[in-house]
């Protein structure tokens, strides 16, 4: 089974959705048989390199939301990162755009760490106030992953799995995606939102349950079909 899922390095519903969907994914009898491709996205493809402020800030200047109403949904949100062992830390956030980060996931997945370095970015940026847009962090976190320093800052100096990384993002919409995290299971079904673990856990076993079912795509056993011969079948008993 293949589940693909777009997410943003800079949504915090992402990485809870993330921890959901890992915990749901460990009590899955078929977890073995299961293929996780992380994608691409962006929420806020406007935002600058970097923002010189707070994502408070941010939030209440470029979406006209009220200081207060913001800390309140970070106060919530932080609230549901904790019930799944993550430690926001939004007054640390780095606002920077998220799309070099991107690039540098396409990097590690080149190199098949695109796990690690997905849940690396994700705990820099939400837990320990790191910069995602900054090469030089980028760096670091491949290299703690055993990738070469020198190569992740000539990718990301220059315009590699940049065309990847946009593909990533049209192939969302195309699916429907109109925000994140998005999970698709076999092309055939999709999760929107950091769904319960229970949720995903379902999601899981329905999927697993279908693909096991066999599809009739001709024959059925008809009174024609065996006087004809045509799609004839012999079975225990003997041949129709």
């Amino acid at each position: 089974m293949r589940i693909e899922i777009w997410s943003d390095i800079a949504c915090p519903w992402c990485y809870i959705g993330k921890r959901r969907f890992e915990t749901a994914l460990d009590g899955f009898a078929h977890r073995d048989e299961v293929e996780v491709i992380w994608r691409s996205f962006q929420l806020d493809p406007s935002l600058p390199d970097h923002f010189d402020g707070t994502e408070t800030e941010y939030l209440s200047q470029t979406k006209g939301m009220p200081a207060d109403q913001v800390r309140q949904m970070f106060d919530q949100i932080s609230r549901q990162a904790a019930e799944e062992g993550l430690d926001y830390d939004f007054d640390a956030i780095v606002v920077a755009n998220s799309f070099i980060a991107h690039r540098f996931l396409h990097f590690a997945r080149a190199h098949g760490l695109m796990p690690e370095a997905k849940e690396a970015l994700l705990s820099g940026h939400f837990e320990k106030g790191r910069d995602i847009g900054d090469i030089a962090y980028l760096a670091e976190v491949g290299t703690s992953l055993g990738l070469d320093a020198a190569q992740i800052r000539r990718v990301l100096e220059s315009e590699e799995f940049t065309a990847e990384v946009r593909a990533d993002i049209s192939e969302a919409r195309a699916l429907g995606a109109t925000g994140v995290p998005f999970f698709v299971i076999d092309r055939r079904y999709s999760i929107s939102g950091a769904q319960p673990t229970a949720v995903f856990a379902e999601a899981l076993e329905t999927a697993w349950s279908e693909n096991q079912k066999i599809a009739v795509l001709a024959g059925g056993g008809s009174d024609d079909s065996r006087e004809s011969g045509e799609g004839a079948v012999c079975g225990p008993d003997g041949c129709d």
